[in-house]
């Protein structure tokens, strides 16, 4: 018999093989499904502004608030994120968010008037908001059990704001409006039920250990977890206040009232609730969304070249369809299309990115990544009216590579010597300021190419747009000159061991 062992231990290895691989792609799902639905949700309503207008009967302005009404909850949102991971865990947020975002995405499908519809928008933007920050800190992982973003995550996390717009045209179209039946736009909200309970059943089988608990203490703290009411509202404000400052830039111009007083107002509660974070961390309190990473030298330069990173990225992929549709005459599905790519090289190259640290250091990988980004923003300089779809579709791509040579390196170096308790503030510090600095760059580059538009020429402002967005790639080439030497050693590993940081990282003065 003792022949037979090997054949029996052989086939049993395909079935535990396979089981594993189940038990990965499940686990993948669960912490990838909610923030791709919350992104999606946060682009493809986009395109159904007129049709829900016309279907409920209201005005195009009103139904604006749809848009609008999620962005901000979505800011309030995110200014309580950190706090309800530390009260309740991490695992245990993640989970009651992805189940409440699907039972919001069924009040948005099922809303009878454009009244609930915006407050069914409101509900899913508010609990939408800790999806991306905790799903990344848990698929960064511990600092002594690390794991990387693999490409098909990079695929999802990077292609859904772009490809939002097309899928939501492509369900617009599927079918005729009709009153009472999941048609027409409501099958934009409808679509995220069967999604969204897949990944809440997946989720509901994540083990417990793969996030931070409840109450976990705080190092220099006097107590573990406190509720920072004060700081909870003014946080939630400020960034409600700038989000909605940036988002009527966008729409009624950058010197229009509505849009600097909100953002005025936003940015003074951000300081001010800066100054109260500061004051309660020096009494050994715990601020609801610690700012002292900020505070460290190459913390503080990550995100930085990270909010670089994200202007350059996302301006050109707002710019660009636009310049398609608009003067082009490229249909919205064309130009969607054309966005793919470099959605898909994006993921790949962010999946891939942690790799190359293996034998190159932090500063010389986002050094290389910039220097590439830099030029391929210069190819905008090509793009003229007649210029093939194509074309700009290679241009994007190009520029996709970059950026696995910068966002994987940069959390490499962000969260590598954290403690656990602190990944939920880092990841919700740096999924506020990208998403911020993300808006700002858009609407301001935005802002510049329409005000070039009379005078030279769509294809000319583009140009002159491509120039300013390389010249910001440049200053993230001076930015990542600085950055320390770190390396992965092991390529298994997402983040340094802190031991290996205090070698390798220059102390900061």
């Amino acid at each position: 018999m003792a022949p037979d062992l090997p054949t029996v231990t052989g086939a049993g290895e395909p079935a535990a093989s396979r089981a594993r691989l189940l038990r990965a792609g499940l686990t993948q799902y669960a912490l990838l499904a909610g923030p791709l639905l919350s992104m999606l949700d946060s682009s493809i309503v986009n395109v159904a502004i007129e049709p829900i207008a016309r279907a409920l009967h209201t005005s195009i302005a009103t139904a604006q608030w749809t848009v609008s009404g999620y962005l901000l909850a979505l800011g309030a949102g995110l200014a309580a994120t950190a706090y309800l991971a530390r009260r309740f865990g991490t695992l245990a947020v993640y989970r009651a968010s992805v189940a409440a975002f699907t039972l919001a995405s069924a009040l948005c499908a099922l809303a009878p008037g454009i009244g609930l519809l915006i407050a069914a928008r409101a509900v899913q933007g508010l609990v939408a908001a800790p999806l991306v920050p905790l799903a990344m800190s848990m698929l960064l992982g511990k600092p002594g059990n690390a794991r990387s973003i693999s490409p098909a995550a990079g695929i999802m996390l990077f292609a859904a704001p772009a490809l939002g717009p097309v899928v939501g045209g492509l369900l617009i179209g599927s079918a005729p409006p009709a009153e009472g039946y999941l048609a027409g736009w409501r099958l934009i909200f409808a679509v995220n039920l069967p999604l969204g309970a897949l990944a809440a059943w997946a989720a509901a089988r994540l083990p417990d250990s793969i996030a931070p608990s409840a109450g976990a203490p705080r190092p220099g703290r006097r107590r573990g977890v406190d509720f920072d009411l004060p700081g909870l509202i003014v946080l939630a404000a400020g960034l409600t206040s700038t989000l909605a400052g940036i988002s009527e830039g966008g729409t009624d111009g950058w010197a229009a009232p509505a849009c600097w007083g909100p953002l005025g107002g936003g940015v003074a509660l951000l300081a001010g609730y800066a100054w109260w974070a500061g004051r309660l961390a020096r009494r050994g309190g715990t601020p609801a969304l610690d700012l002292s990473l900020a505070r460290s030298a190459v913390p503080a330069l990550s995100m930085g070249l990270c909010a670089l990173a994200s202007v350059v990225t996302w301006a050109s992929l707002f710019l660009l369809p636009v310049f398609a549709q608009s003067v082009q005459g490229h249909s919205a599905l064309a130009a969607g299309v054309a966005l793919a790519p470099q959605g898909v090289v994006m993921g790949l190259s962010t999946g891939l990115g942690t790799r190359f640290l293996t034998r190159f250091t932090v500063r010389w990988t986002v050094l290389v990544g910039f220097v590439v980004l830099a030029g391929a923003s210069l190819g905008l300089l090509l793009v003229e009216v007649t210029t093939p779809l194509w074309v700009i579709a290679v241009i994007l791509a190009c520029r996709g590579v970059s950026i696995g040579l910068i966002i994987n390196p940069l959390l490499f170096a962000l969260t590598g010597p954290l403690p656990e308790e602190r990944m939920a503030d880092a990841s919700t510090l740096f999924n506020v300021l990208q998403r911020v600095a993300g808006s700002i760059g858009i609407g301001l580059l935005a802002a510049l190419y329409t005000s070039l538009v009379p005078a030279g020429g769509p294809a000319s402002a583009l140009h002159v747009t491509g120039i300013v967005v390389s010249c910001v790639a440049a200053a993230g080439i001076a930015g990542a000159l600085v950055l320390p030497p770190i390396r992965n050693t092991d390529p298994r590993r997402t983040s340094p061991r802190p031991a290996s940081l205090g070698r390798t990282v220059p102390a900061e003065r």
